[in-house]
């Protein structure tokens, strides 16, 4: 594996900003595509079967968060797909956190197959998971992501609260699915240190046929304004969440959003796929192929100048992303959440 040279060493090299002076310190790295869910909003389409080899490996996925670290990235999210049904993850997230100069390291699942993990996790010192929860039913559970699962999921959330590992709970907003739920979803914070986020839907579901529905981000804000005790407002630096505390509550919720794209003038993050494309931005089609890059045989220091060339070239916001797409913005015409990793 090619070493960091000196020159990229965190402590010598200028923070990683864009061409419009956003910093970049956070980035989204999706190991695998495969999950044992099929989620409605996800991936309709059925399981995805990339080939091992079109994937990055281990050895890659490791050296580009290194490179990326040198250049001023402090967290790393693992995401999906599941990344747990990748064989060796916890493995592999022991490498990334013996990482120098890494501060957070957060992992993204839909908690299935968690449960043998959570004392590896703990002793990770991991800084957070974040669990998929759709809905408190089970049926609706098994008709949303096809699996009869809920109870297994539940159990998990109760025992990492109990580990601790900081956690927050992630609900895609699903009209006509699952709005009436809400409430009692959000009312798992009242009792438990925990975020709930709502997610607006996003055009990301492998399919053409995206209606963006009435449940946007004001929608939520006024629904839980008008249904909960007071809410204020606590803007944390960095988040692409609306966080509010609710008076009584210990926990706290947030919303999310996605097809909004209200955060886009303060995000922070970059996102690599599991066949290594690296995207600045949710809606765009990808801006680089790490993956032939490091294949190719490109140093580090050749990678790092890609990179910041890339973000040289930034949109402004998701919907400018959008707008230079092949299919003319039409961003759920061919990508689905799990090959793009969130």
């Amino acid at each position: 594996m090619s070493q960091q040279p000196a020159s990229l060493s965190a402590s010598s090299t200028p923070m990683l900003t864009d061409n419009l002076g956003r910093v970049i310190n956070y980035v989204r790295l999706a190991v695998t595509d495969r999950c044992n869910l099929n989620c409605r909003y996800c991936r309709p389409k059925g399981p995805c079967n990339e080939a091992r080899s079109e994937l990055l490996s281990y050895e890659e996925l490791e050296r580009l968060t290194r490179l990326l670290v040198g250049m001023g990235i402090n967290k790393v999210r693992i995401t999906g797909g599941e990344p747990l049904v990748r064989h060796g993850m916890i493995s592999f997230l022991r490498r990334l956190r013996a990482i120098a100069g890494l501060e957070q390291l957060a992992l993204t699942t839909n908690a299935t197959l968690l449960q043998p993990h959570l004392e590896a996790l703990r002793e990770l010192r991991l800084s957070g998971l974040n669990i998929s929860l759709d809905t408190l039913s089970r049926e609706r559970f098994a008709a949303i992501t096809g699996q009869d699962l809920l109870a297994e999921v539940l159990a998990v959330i109760e025992a990492a609260l109990q580990a601790p590992i900081p956690l927050k709970l992630n609900a895609v907003v699903q009209e006509g699915i699952n709005t009436d739920e809400l409430l009692d979803l959000a009312r798992l914070a009242a009792a438990r240190p925990i975020q709930v986020r709502f997610i607006e839907p996003m055009p990301f579901d492998g399919g053409n046929g995206f209606v963006a529905g009435n449940w946007n981000l004001a929608r939520l804000r006024e629904h839980f304004q008008a249904n909960l005790p007071p809410l204020t407002e606590n803007p944390l630096a960095g988040s692409t969440a609306q966080v509010f505390r609710v008076e009584g509550f210990r926990g706290t919720i947030g919303l999310i959003g996605g097809f909004s794209r209200c955060f886009c003038a303060t995000c922070n993050k970059i996102r690599i796929t599991p066949q290594g494309m690296m995207k600045t931005c949710l809606y765009d089609e990808g801006v680089l192929d790490l993956k032939a890059i490091l294949r190719g045989g490109a140093g580090d220091e050749e990678i790092a100048r890609l990179i910041r060339e890339c973000l040289g070239h930034r949109q402004v916001d998701g919907f400018a992303a959008a707008s230079r797409r092949k299919d003319g913005g039409l961003a759920g015409s061919c990508a689905s959440m799990a090959t793009i990793g969130g």
